[in-house]
């Protein structure tokens, strides 16, 4: 990584970075052509196709353990539809912190400029994918599925003292993973038509997110001071710490009629989940390693979260 600029603009170990301005233009480009009013494109009253499955059976978080062998196939179901209201509970959590953070960070930008207008739009679509979300939780019959009081209020504390180049690294943390499952997941012909609608939309609006939080990270890691760099790889690391234990809530496993502990332990011993999680992980975290963010201890912070082979 380096700080070194080509006619005034940046450039990284990834190359020059791209005008500010016109990838926000871009992006509100896209943003005009491909967003989605969930209300109105999803058929929220359609009941549910008996036998089918509310998330992928190979994502849900047993999937392959001894437990998961032993449970009957009503069982599996159940588990997978409260995984994703488990999901889809973490995932407006997430963005209602997300939606701080894009507050925060364009504050002291240049009103009129695209990458506040940008960054407005995001926020836009961030608020309608929290109420599809919600929305979900209750079509699905079941309770929402919160964080940990203790993650809950922790967050509370990261996101306040978080810097830019901090906010940005959560960002992209919080989306990618569920991202990677979501392509899988919507395309699935197994899944429930309103699960894949839901994940079908994320998907296409997330992309744009990902794009503007990559190229403002990337901005921010050359750009910002030593301390803050290093500030930003030890909390990233640990925000992937909490988001790996966040995943899913353990109470869905009391709520299908299981041990927790047994499911809990079980599931941090599977083969096959960690290779899931670290899957998912693997496109973030090769690009946070091109632009230096996981080196020393938010390295290592990073492999015990598990999502870091």
């Amino acid at each position: 990584m380096t700080t070194a600029t080509d006619a005034g603009r940046l450039r990284d170990a990834l190359g020059l970075l791209k005008d500010r301005e016109q990838v926000a233009e871009r992006l509100l480009e896209s943003s005009a052509k491909h967003s989605f009013d969930p209300d109105r494109e999803l058929d929220w009253d359609a009941p549910f196709e008996e036998g089918m499955w509310f998330w992928p059976p190979e994502l849900v978080s047993l999937y392959g353990t001894p437990l998961w062998k032993r449970m009957s196939e009503e069982q599996r179901m159940d588990l997978a539809r409260r995984e994703a209201a488990s999901l889809a509970s973490l995932g407006v959590w997430f963005e209602i912190i997300l939606i701080q953070l894009l507050v925060r960070h364009i504050y002291d930008k240049p009103m009129d400029s695209s990458h506040v207008r940008y960054a407005l739009t995001e926020i836009e679509d961030e608020c309608r994918h929290s109420k599809m979300f919600t929305r979900f939780i209750s079509r699905a019959g079941v309770r929402p599925y919160p964080v940990s009081r203790f993650h809950h209020n922790l967050a509370r504390f990261l996101k306040t003292v978080s810097t830019t180049p901090g906010s940005f690294t959560a960002t992209l943390l919080g989306e990618e993973v569920l991202d990677w499952m979501q392509r899988l997941t919507f395309p699935d012909e197994r899944v429930q038509p309103l699960v894949r609608g839901i994940t079908r939309i994320h998907v296409v609006e997330e992309a744009r997110h990902v794009r503007y939080a990559r190229e403002e990270l990337r901005r921010q890691m050359v750009s910002c001071p030593r301390w803050e760099a290093e500030l930003t790889r030890i909390s990233s690391g640990q925000a992937a710490r909490v988001m790996s234990i966040s995943f899913v809530n353990p109470q869905v496993y009391t709520d299908v009629g299981l041990d927790r502990r047994e499911a809990v332990a079980q599931v941090r011993a599977s083969g096959h989940r960690r290779e899931v999680m670290q899957t998912g992980a693997r496109r973030l975290t090769e690009f946070l390693d091109e632009i230096g963010v996981l080196r020393g201890a938010g390295r290592r912070l990073w492999r015990s979260s598990g999502l870091l082979a």
